[in-house]
């Protein structure tokens, strides 16, 4: 039995090998290797002195550390009432479709098709301001001035999550409609005997069901928005006034603008500590919720 359950284990690990490898290399050698780039100074590349958590606090003493941050987390925010809830929305709304669900499926993925920075780009020509940009030409037609889109502190970072959200809802999307065509038709038939309307069904069948799916999909949307980075980059640039700098796109200025590359190194290590801290705060609330809904 021993000898069995050690060829088990040992061709697991076998198995195993090639990604654990592969991600060793490609995820904790860059990791650890800018936890020590963080605590030297260096000329480009090469470490010269060490001088422990001096680059930390000149990160944290830059003028534009604070507004990267409020921005990223406002960038996070408008994320989740954009770019999360619309979403389930449109899975449910296509699923419960039906005539045409795999016209309006592709319509639903189809931005993914494009590559991202083409994307952004084209939403750059869309959102233009003054009387060169496409919305502001089309408005022009119906009387309405040219707005300042882009250039409105007031509306950057919630036109840059539209983008965002219409550029990546489709996998997600299509994530969430697979998780409703699994639900067990059965539920559906017996609801509708019982009387049940479309929003009933919806609430007590369909939500609950993917509810599970759409906690996971939530912390994966939080880490990707707080990377967010060529989006402002490409449409504001972290303009006007760095009303849309990201924490990202400021860790890309200290390497790529100013080669202060431990000085990206350190707001790299604040940026993976913000997001594991903001991940285990998460799990275990919605641990104790689960344990405080089972007990009830």
């Amino acid at each position: 039995m021993n000898r069995d359950k050690f060829k088990k284990t040992a061709t697991a690990w076998l198995i195993m090998a090639p990604s654990l490898i592969l991600f060793a290399f490609f995820v904790w050698e860059p990791l650890l290797e800018s936890i020590r780039l963080s605590l030297y100074t260096a000329k480009g590349i090469r470490l010269q002195a060490f001088v422990g958590l001096g680059n930390y606090f000149s990160v944290f003493q830059q003028p534009d550390f604070l507004p990267a941050i409020l921005n990223t987390v406002s960038y996070t925010i408008w994320s989740l009432i954009i770019g999360f809830f619309i979403l389930i929305i449109i899975a449910v709304l296509v699923t419960e479709t039906v005539h045409l669900k795999s016209f309006f499926r592709m319509g639903v993925y189809f931005p993914n098709i494009m590559p991202g920075m083409a994307a952004v780009m084209m939403w750059g020509f869309l959102l233009k301001p003054g009387k060169l940009g496409v919305l502001n030409i089309i408005f022009s037609w119906i009387g309405i001035q040219p707005l300042n889109w882009l250039t409105n502190p007031l509306w950057t970072i919630p036109l840059i999550v539209a983008t965002l959200t219409w550029k990546n809802a489709g996998t997600t999307a299509l994530i969430y409609m697979a998780a409703v065509d699994s639900i067990n038709p059965e539920l559906y038939e017996a609801a509708a005997i019982d009387g049940a309307r479309t929003w009933a069904r919806i609430r007590y069948i369909t939500i609950p069901h993917i509810f599970g799916l759409g906690k996971t999909l939530l912390i994966l949307q939080i880490i990707s928005v707080f990377q967010i980075l060529y989006e402002p980059l490409v449409l504001t640039n972290g303009g006007p006034n760095n009303a849309s700098i990201s924490i990202m796109q400021l860790v890309f200025k200290y390497a790529f603008q100013d080669f202060n590359y431990p000085g990206a190194a350190a707001l790299s290590v604040i940026i993976c500590f913000i997001l594991v801290i903001l991940t285990a705060v998460y799990f275990k609330v919605t641990k104790f919720k689960e344990a405080d809904g089972g007990a009830n």
